[in-house]
Protein backbone atom coordinates (compact mmCIF):
# COMPACT_ATOMS: atom_id res chain seq x y z
CA UNK A 1 0.00 0.00 0.00
CA UNK A 2 1.49 3.28 -1.19
CA UNK A 3 1.77 5.95 2.02
CA UNK A 4 -1.20 7.87 0.03
CA UNK A 5 -3.33 5.78 0.75
CA UNK A 6 -2.30 3.35 3.74
CA UNK A 7 -3.87 3.81 7.12
CA UNK A 8 -1.48 5.04 10.38
CA UNK A 9 -2.45 4.77 13.78
CA UNK A 10 -0.57 6.71 16.34
CA UNK A 11 -0.36 4.96 19.40
CA UNK A 12 0.58 1.44 19.73
CA UNK A 13 -2.04 0.39 22.94
CA UNK A 14 -4.81 -1.44 23.69
CA UNK A 15 -7.05 0.51 21.06
CA UNK A 16 -4.33 0.81 18.35
CA UNK A 17 -2.96 -2.75 18.33
CA UNK A 18 -6.88 -3.69 18.36
CA UNK A 19 -7.53 -1.86 15.28
CA UNK A 20 -4.19 -2.50 13.50
CA UNK A 21 -4.85 -6.36 14.13
CA UNK A 22 -8.66 -6.61 12.85
CA UNK A 23 -7.71 -4.42 9.83
CA UNK A 24 -5.56 -6.91 9.09
CA UNK A 25 -8.19 -9.80 9.47
CA UNK A 26 -9.99 -7.58 6.93
CA UNK A 27 -7.17 -7.74 4.36
CA UNK A 28 -6.35 -3.59 4.92
CA UNK A 29 -2.82 -3.47 6.16
CA UNK A 30 -2.46 -0.57 8.56
CA UNK A 31 0.96 0.93 10.39
CA UNK A 32 1.21 1.18 13.86
CA UNK A 33 3.45 4.53 14.92
CA UNK A 34 4.49 3.91 19.08
CA UNK A 35 6.86 5.41 21.41
CA UNK A 36 7.36 3.33 23.77
CA UNK A 37 10.79 1.31 23.49
CA UNK A 38 8.83 -1.97 25.36
CA UNK A 39 6.51 -3.88 22.84
CA UNK A 40 3.21 -3.13 22.83
CA UNK A 41 1.02 -4.41 25.92
CA UNK A 42 -1.84 -4.37 27.92
CA UNK A 43 -1.70 -0.94 30.15
CA UNK A 44 -4.90 -2.36 32.37
CA UNK A 45 -2.51 -5.35 33.71
CA UNK A 46 0.64 -2.68 35.11
CA UNK A 47 -0.32 -3.27 38.66
CA UNK A 48 -0.03 -6.73 38.41
CA UNK A 49 3.64 -6.72 36.58
CA UNK A 50 4.14 -4.39 39.44
CA UNK A 51 2.79 -6.83 42.31
CA UNK A 52 4.81 -9.58 41.07
CA UNK A 53 1.86 -11.59 39.42
CA UNK A 54 2.90 -11.81 35.69
CA UNK A 55 6.33 -10.58 33.97
CA UNK A 56 6.75 -7.97 31.93
CA UNK A 57 6.37 -10.24 28.85
CA UNK A 58 3.22 -11.89 29.60
CA UNK A 59 1.07 -8.61 29.41
CA UNK A 60 2.57 -8.04 26.03
CA UNK A 61 -0.89 -7.61 23.39
CA UNK A 62 -1.05 -10.34 20.79
CA UNK A 63 -0.03 -8.16 17.53
CA UNK A 64 0.74 -10.91 14.71
CA UNK A 65 1.01 -9.37 11.44
CA UNK A 66 0.98 -5.91 12.54
CA UNK A 67 3.39 -3.44 11.48
CA UNK A 68 4.84 -1.23 13.93
CA UNK A 69 7.94 1.70 13.95
CA UNK A 70 9.10 3.16 16.90
CA UNK A 71 8.90 7.18 16.97
CA UNK A 72 8.03 10.38 18.71
CA UNK A 73 5.51 11.83 16.62
CA UNK A 74 5.41 15.91 16.84
CA UNK A 75 3.13 17.55 13.89
CA UNK A 76 0.19 16.76 11.33
CA UNK A 77 0.62 18.26 8.21
CA UNK A 78 -3.08 17.92 7.29
CA UNK A 79 -2.64 19.34 3.69
CA UNK A 80 0.16 17.34 2.88
CA UNK A 81 -1.14 14.27 5.20
CA UNK A 82 2.32 13.74 6.82
CA UNK A 83 3.39 13.21 9.95
CA UNK A 84 6.43 14.96 11.50
CA UNK A 85 8.74 12.84 13.58
CA UNK A 86 11.33 13.80 16.38
CA UNK A 87 14.03 12.60 14.39
CA UNK A 88 13.46 15.22 11.35
CA UNK A 89 11.86 11.96 9.11
CA UNK A 90 8.23 11.92 8.19
CA UNK A 91 5.56 9.42 7.38
CA UNK A 92 3.28 9.58 5.03
CA UNK A 93 -0.55 8.43 5.96
CA UNK A 94 -4.48 8.25 3.41
CA UNK A 95 -6.37 8.19 6.37
CA UNK A 96 -4.98 8.95 10.00
CA UNK A 97 -6.08 7.20 12.99
CA UNK A 98 -5.56 9.32 16.47
CA UNK A 99 -5.08 6.23 19.54
CA UNK A 100 -2.47 8.86 21.85
CA UNK A 101 -4.73 7.40 24.89
CA UNK A 102 -3.87 9.81 27.89
CA UNK A 103 -1.28 11.11 30.15
CA UNK A 104 -1.39 11.01 34.01
CA UNK A 105 -2.52 14.16 35.60
CA UNK A 106 -0.32 15.42 38.07
CA UNK A 107 -1.31 17.32 40.82
CA UNK A 108 -0.36 21.13 41.37
CA UNK A 109 1.80 20.69 44.92
CA UNK A 110 4.51 22.41 45.95
CA UNK A 111 8.29 20.51 45.73
CA UNK A 112 6.59 18.20 43.07
CA UNK A 113 9.11 19.01 40.52
CA UNK A 114 12.51 19.99 40.62
CA UNK A 115 13.00 20.80 36.81
CA UNK A 116 10.82 21.79 34.18
CA UNK A 117 9.07 18.63 33.46
CA UNK A 118 10.73 16.06 35.54
CA UNK A 119 9.83 14.52 38.88
CA UNK A 120 12.02 14.31 41.94
CA UNK A 121 13.47 11.15 42.59
CA UNK A 122 11.23 8.56 44.63
CA UNK A 123 8.19 10.32 43.12
CA UNK A 124 6.34 8.11 40.32
CA UNK A 125 3.22 8.42 37.99
CA UNK A 126 1.61 5.35 37.03
CA UNK A 127 1.17 5.07 33.28
CA UNK A 128 3.49 3.59 32.02
CA UNK A 129 5.76 0.10 31.21
CA UNK A 130 8.72 2.49 32.48
CA UNK A 131 6.90 3.88 35.18
CA UNK A 132 5.89 0.72 36.20
CA UNK A 133 9.48 -0.82 36.15
CA UNK A 134 10.78 2.03 37.91
CA UNK A 135 8.48 1.65 40.46
CA UNK A 136 9.23 -2.42 40.84
CA UNK A 137 13.15 -1.42 40.93
CA UNK A 138 12.72 0.91 44.11
CA UNK A 139 10.13 -1.22 45.86
CA UNK A 140 11.58 -3.55 48.67
CA UNK A 141 10.16 -5.23 51.84
CA UNK A 142 9.79 -2.48 54.01
CA UNK A 143 10.33 0.70 51.66
CA UNK A 144 7.42 3.39 52.68
CA UNK A 145 5.84 4.27 50.16
CA UNK A 146 2.49 7.35 49.83
CA UNK A 147 -0.38 6.46 46.94
CA UNK A 148 -2.19 9.64 46.41
CA UNK A 149 -5.52 8.92 45.19
CA UNK A 150 -8.19 6.45 45.17
CA UNK A 151 -9.84 5.74 42.50
CA UNK A 152 -9.17 3.08 40.37
CA UNK A 153 -5.66 3.19 39.74
CA UNK A 154 -4.79 4.38 43.18
CA UNK A 155 -6.26 1.31 44.84
CA UNK A 156 -4.61 -1.00 42.12
CA UNK A 157 -0.87 0.56 42.88
CA UNK A 158 -1.50 0.46 46.62
CA UNK A 159 -2.57 -3.37 46.92
CA UNK A 160 0.41 -4.13 43.82
CA UNK A 161 2.94 -2.19 46.80
CA UNK A 162 1.52 -3.54 49.51
CA UNK A 163 1.74 -7.44 47.70
CA UNK A 164 5.49 -6.18 47.64
CA UNK A 165 5.65 -5.98 51.22
CA UNK A 166 6.11 -1.68 51.27
CA UNK A 167 4.62 0.12 53.97
CA UNK A 168 1.30 2.01 52.00
CA UNK A 169 -0.19 4.99 52.85
CA UNK A 170 -2.85 5.73 50.87
CA UNK A 171 -4.39 9.94 50.76
CA UNK A 172 -7.63 10.41 49.15
CA UNK A 173 -9.18 13.84 48.38
CA UNK A 174 -12.99 12.58 49.06
CA UNK A 175 -14.86 10.70 51.67
CA UNK A 176 -14.37 7.04 50.34
CA UNK A 177 -12.01 5.16 47.81
CA UNK A 178 -13.44 4.61 44.14
CA UNK A 179 -16.37 6.86 44.73
CA UNK A 180 -16.70 7.13 40.56
CA UNK A 181 -17.60 3.34 40.80
CA UNK A 182 -18.82 2.43 44.26
CA UNK A 183 -21.46 2.83 46.65
CA UNK A 184 -20.24 3.78 50.41
CA UNK A 185 -20.63 -0.12 51.43
CA UNK A 186 -19.16 -1.59 48.81
CA UNK A 187 -16.26 1.14 48.99
CA UNK A 188 -15.87 0.38 52.89
CA UNK A 189 -15.32 -3.68 51.59
CA UNK A 190 -12.05 -2.35 49.60
CA UNK A 191 -11.17 -0.44 52.74
CA UNK A 192 -11.44 -3.37 54.50
CA UNK A 193 -9.86 -5.27 52.35
CA UNK A 194 -6.70 -2.87 51.66
CA UNK A 195 -6.03 -2.40 55.63
CA UNK A 196 -6.46 -5.98 56.14
CA UNK A 197 -3.09 -6.27 53.36
CA UNK A 198 -1.84 -3.71 55.81
CA UNK A 199 -2.31 -0.25 54.14
CA UNK A 200 -2.99 2.62 56.02
CA UNK A 201 -5.90 5.04 54.60
CA UNK A 202 -6.46 8.72 54.76
CA UNK A 203 -9.95 9.79 53.06
CA UNK A 204 -10.95 13.38 53.24
CA UNK A 205 -7.83 14.53 53.06
CA UNK A 206 -5.58 16.72 50.74
CA UNK A 207 -1.44 16.46 49.91
CA UNK A 208 -0.50 19.92 49.66
CA UNK A 209 3.49 19.28 49.90
CA UNK A 210 5.71 17.15 48.88
CA UNK A 211 9.13 17.67 50.36
CA UNK A 212 12.10 16.67 48.05
CA UNK A 213 15.22 18.14 49.77
CA UNK A 214 18.44 17.43 47.79
CA UNK A 215 15.80 16.33 44.93
CA UNK A 216 14.60 13.25 46.37
CA UNK A 217 11.41 12.87 48.09
CA UNK A 218 11.59 12.57 51.85
CA UNK A 219 8.15 13.31 53.18
CA UNK A 220 4.67 14.52 52.01
CA UNK A 221 3.00 17.36 54.11
CA UNK A 222 -1.02 16.89 54.40
CA UNK A 223 -3.17 19.81 54.33
CA UNK A 224 -3.74 19.99 57.99
CA UNK A 225 -0.39 20.11 58.40
CA UNK A 226 0.60 16.30 59.43
CA UNK A 227 3.88 14.80 57.56
CA UNK A 228 4.26 11.38 56.22
CA UNK A 229 7.64 10.44 56.27
CA UNK A 230 7.85 8.43 52.75
CA UNK A 231 11.03 6.73 50.28
CA UNK A 232 8.07 6.59 47.29
CA UNK A 233 5.62 8.63 46.17
CA UNK A 234 3.07 7.49 43.77
CA UNK A 235 0.92 9.90 42.08
CA UNK A 236 -2.62 8.22 41.23
CA UNK A 237 -4.97 11.50 40.19
CA UNK A 238 -6.16 10.57 37.43
CA UNK A 239 -5.62 10.64 33.72
CA UNK A 240 -6.29 13.39 30.56
CA UNK A 241 -7.16 12.49 27.04
CA UNK A 242 -3.57 13.34 25.08
CA UNK A 243 -5.04 16.15 22.37
CA UNK A 244 -1.51 17.96 21.79
CA UNK A 245 -1.21 16.96 18.32
CA UNK A 246 -4.85 17.53 17.24
CA UNK A 247 -5.11 20.55 19.18
CA UNK A 248 -1.60 21.64 17.42
CA UNK A 249 -3.39 20.30 14.18
CA UNK A 250 -6.27 22.16 14.51
CA UNK A 251 -8.46 19.27 14.79
CA UNK A 252 -12.03 19.90 17.02
CA UNK A 253 -11.02 19.24 20.62
CA UNK A 254 -12.72 19.63 24.43
CA UNK A 255 -12.34 17.14 26.59
CA UNK A 256 -10.73 15.07 24.19
CA UNK A 257 -10.72 14.61 19.85
CA UNK A 258 -14.14 15.63 19.12
CA UNK A 259 -15.48 12.39 16.76
CA UNK A 260 -18.97 11.51 15.14
CA UNK A 261 -20.14 8.18 15.19
CA UNK A 262 -17.88 6.98 12.62
CA UNK A 263 -15.03 8.21 14.87
CA UNK A 264 -14.18 10.75 12.59
CA UNK A 265 -12.85 14.10 13.81
CA UNK A 266 -13.56 17.51 12.40
CA UNK A 267 -11.04 15.98 9.30
CA UNK A 268 -12.74 13.60 7.83
CA UNK A 269 -9.55 11.87 6.90
CA UNK A 270 -8.39 11.88 10.58
CA UNK A 271 -10.34 9.31 13.19
CA UNK A 272 -9.64 8.68 16.88
CA UNK A 273 -10.22 6.05 19.08
CA UNK A 274 -9.21 5.02 22.69
CA UNK A 275 -8.87 7.40 25.84
CA UNK A 276 -8.19 10.35 23.41
CA UNK A 277 -11.67 10.30 21.85
CA UNK A 278 -14.61 12.70 22.67
CA UNK A 279 -17.86 11.14 21.50
CA UNK A 280 -21.22 12.34 22.41
CA UNK A 281 -19.97 14.22 25.45
CA UNK A 282 -18.28 11.57 26.95
CA UNK A 283 -14.35 10.62 27.00
CA UNK A 284 -14.69 6.69 28.70
CA UNK A 285 -10.94 6.10 29.47
CA UNK A 286 -11.42 2.53 29.58
CA UNK A 287 -10.62 -1.21 27.58
CA UNK A 288 -14.09 -1.87 26.46
CA UNK A 289 -15.14 0.90 24.54
CA UNK A 290 -11.62 1.09 23.31
CA UNK A 291 -12.03 -2.16 21.75
CA UNK A 292 -15.55 -1.60 20.83
CA UNK A 293 -14.85 1.46 18.95
CA UNK A 294 -11.38 -0.13 16.71
CA UNK A 295 -14.12 -2.97 15.73
CA UNK A 296 -16.68 -0.59 14.39
CA UNK A 297 -13.93 1.82 12.81
CA UNK A 298 -11.96 -1.40 11.18
CA UNK A 299 -15.39 -2.13 9.95
CA UNK A 300 -15.55 1.58 8.20
CA UNK A 301 -12.13 1.50 7.17
CA UNK A 302 -12.19 -1.66 5.66
CA UNK A 303 -15.43 -1.61 3.76
CA UNK A 304 -16.64 -4.59 5.65
CA UNK A 305 -19.20 -3.10 7.37
CA UNK A 306 -20.23 0.10 6.02
CA UNK A 307 -23.18 0.94 8.04
CA UNK A 308 -20.84 0.63 11.23
CA UNK A 309 -21.66 3.19 13.79
CA UNK A 310 -20.22 3.46 17.18
CA UNK A 311 -22.99 4.82 19.40
CA UNK A 312 -21.80 4.41 22.73
CA UNK A 313 -20.72 1.72 25.60
CA UNK A 314 -21.98 0.64 28.38
CA UNK A 315 -19.06 -0.38 29.95
CA UNK A 316 -18.90 -2.92 33.28
CA UNK A 317 -15.59 -1.83 35.57
CA UNK A 318 -14.54 -5.50 36.84
CA UNK A 319 -11.15 -5.59 39.01
CA UNK A 320 -9.50 -8.59 41.01
CA UNK A 321 -7.63 -6.87 44.22
CA UNK A 322 -4.65 -9.92 44.35
CA UNK A 323 -2.54 -9.12 47.57
CA UNK A 324 0.08 -11.69 47.35
CA UNK A 325 2.27 -12.14 43.79
CA UNK A 326 2.29 -15.48 42.64
CA UNK A 327 5.87 -15.02 43.11
CA UNK A 328 6.92 -16.72 39.90
CA UNK A 329 5.20 -13.41 37.21
CA UNK A 330 4.39 -16.26 34.29
CA UNK A 331 0.73 -15.88 35.58
CA UNK A 332 -1.79 -16.11 32.60
CA UNK A 333 -3.55 -12.46 32.30
CA UNK A 334 -7.25 -12.06 31.32
CA UNK A 335 -7.98 -11.57 27.68
CA UNK A 336 -6.75 -7.85 26.30
CA UNK A 337 -9.49 -5.96 26.94
CA UNK A 338 -10.63 -7.52 29.97
CA UNK A 339 -10.62 -5.52 33.30
CA UNK A 340 -10.19 -8.83 35.12
CA UNK A 341 -7.92 -11.49 36.27
CA UNK A 342 -9.42 -14.45 37.57
CA UNK A 343 -8.66 -14.85 41.36
CA UNK A 344 -7.84 -17.76 43.50
CA UNK A 345 -10.86 -19.14 45.04
CA UNK A 346 -11.16 -19.05 49.17
CA UNK A 347 -8.52 -21.65 50.63
CA UNK A 348 -9.85 -23.26 53.72
CA UNK A 349 -10.69 -21.33 56.46
CA UNK A 350 -10.53 -18.60 54.57
CA UNK A 351 -13.63 -15.99 54.09
CA UNK A 352 -13.84 -13.39 51.30
CA UNK A 353 -13.54 -10.24 53.52
CA UNK A 354 -9.74 -11.55 54.81
CA UNK A 355 -8.45 -13.57 52.15
CA UNK A 356 -5.50 -12.29 49.65
CA UNK A 357 -7.72 -11.88 46.81
CA UNK A 358 -11.05 -9.58 46.65
CA UNK A 359 -13.03 -9.74 43.15
CA UNK A 360 -15.51 -6.37 42.33
CA UNK A 361 -17.40 -5.45 39.77
CA UNK A 362 -19.49 -2.32 39.26
CA UNK A 363 -21.51 -1.10 36.15
CA UNK A 364 -24.09 1.89 35.43
CA UNK A 365 -24.92 3.84 38.51
CA UNK A 366 -24.87 1.99 42.05
CA UNK A 367 -26.59 5.28 43.82
CA UNK A 368 -30.40 5.56 44.31
CA UNK A 369 -32.90 7.95 43.48
CA UNK A 370 -35.92 8.31 45.00
CA UNK A 371 -38.49 6.36 43.07
CA UNK A 372 -36.06 3.13 42.58
CA UNK A 373 -36.43 -0.17 43.27
CA UNK A 374 -32.93 -1.59 45.43
CA UNK A 375 -32.27 -5.27 46.27
CA UNK A 376 -29.02 -5.12 48.36
CA UNK A 377 -27.08 -9.10 50.16
CA UNK A 378 -24.90 -8.36 52.28
CA UNK A 379 -22.79 -10.94 54.44
CA UNK A 380 -20.26 -9.17 57.03
CA UNK A 381 -18.79 -12.73 57.75
CA UNK A 382 -17.72 -13.40 54.36
CA UNK A 383 -17.20 -9.82 53.17
CA UNK A 384 -19.33 -10.16 50.16
CA UNK A 385 -21.84 -7.56 49.03
CA UNK A 386 -24.50 -7.53 46.29
CA UNK A 387 -26.61 -4.63 44.97
CA UNK A 388 -28.75 -3.88 42.09
CA UNK A 389 -30.78 -0.65 41.06
CA UNK A 390 -34.20 -0.80 39.17
CA UNK A 391 -35.62 2.16 37.66
CA UNK A 392 -38.72 2.27 35.93
CA UNK A 393 -38.28 -1.82 35.59
CA UNK A 394 -34.79 -1.22 33.89
CA UNK A 395 -31.59 -2.77 35.56
CA UNK A 396 -29.72 1.00 35.71
CA UNK A 397 -26.54 -0.03 37.95
CA UNK A 398 -25.19 -2.32 40.50
CA UNK A 399 -22.04 -3.42 42.42
CA UNK A 400 -20.87 -6.89 43.49
CA UNK A 401 -18.07 -7.69 45.73
CA UNK A 402 -16.19 -10.87 46.82
CA UNK A 403 -19.53 -13.05 45.12
CA UNK A 404 -19.19 -12.61 41.00
CA UNK A 405 -21.76 -15.70 40.10
CA UNK A 406 -24.43 -13.12 38.75
CA UNK A 407 -22.73 -10.55 37.65
CA UNK A 408 -22.77 -12.20 33.74
CA UNK A 409 -26.68 -11.85 34.04
CA UNK A 410 -26.86 -8.26 35.25
CA UNK A 411 -24.56 -7.16 32.84
CA UNK A 412 -26.82 -8.45 30.71
CA UNK A 413 -30.19 -6.83 31.80
CA UNK A 414 -28.31 -3.82 31.83
CA UNK A 415 -26.57 -3.28 28.45
CA UNK A 416 -29.66 -4.30 27.19
CA UNK A 417 -31.56 -1.83 28.75
CA UNK A 418 -34.86 -3.60 28.28
CA UNK A 419 -37.80 -3.52 30.48
CA UNK A 420 -37.94 -6.57 33.37
CA UNK A 421 -40.25 -8.85 32.18
CA UNK A 422 -43.55 -8.83 34.28
CA UNK A 423 -43.62 -10.94 37.92
CA UNK A 424 -39.51 -10.70 38.11
CA UNK A 425 -38.74 -11.10 41.53
CA UNK A 426 -36.04 -8.32 42.21
CA UNK A 427 -34.27 -11.01 44.57
CA UNK A 428 -34.37 -13.49 41.86
CA UNK A 429 -31.57 -10.70 39.93
CA UNK A 430 -29.10 -11.47 42.99
CA UNK A 431 -29.49 -15.14 43.47
CA UNK A 432 -29.51 -16.42 39.52
CA UNK A 433 -26.51 -16.40 37.46
CA UNK A 434 -28.70 -16.98 34.07
CA UNK A 435 -26.31 -19.35 32.85
CA UNK A 436 -23.12 -17.60 33.10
Amino acid sequence: MTSDARVVVIGAGLAGIALARRLGELGVSALVVGEEEHPPYNRVLLAEVLAGRYAPEVIALPGTGVETVRARITGIDRDARRLRCADGGGIGYGTLVLATGSNPVLPPLRGLFTTRDRLPEGVHAFRTMDDCLGLARAVRPGVRAVVIGGGLLGVSAARALAARGAQVVLAQQSERLMERQLDPLSSGLVRRHLAGLGVEIHTETRVRDVRCPEGAVRSVELADGYRLDTDLVVLACGVRPRTGLAEDAGLDVRTGVLVDEELRTSDPRVHAIGDCAEHDGTVYGLAAPALEQAEVLAGLLSGADATARYTGTRSLTRLTLAGTGTGTGTGTPPAAGSLIGTGPPAGPGETAGHRATLDLAAFGDPETRPGDDVVQLADATRGTYRKVVVREDRVVGGVLVGELGTVGALARAWEGAEPLPDGTPLLHLLTNDGGS
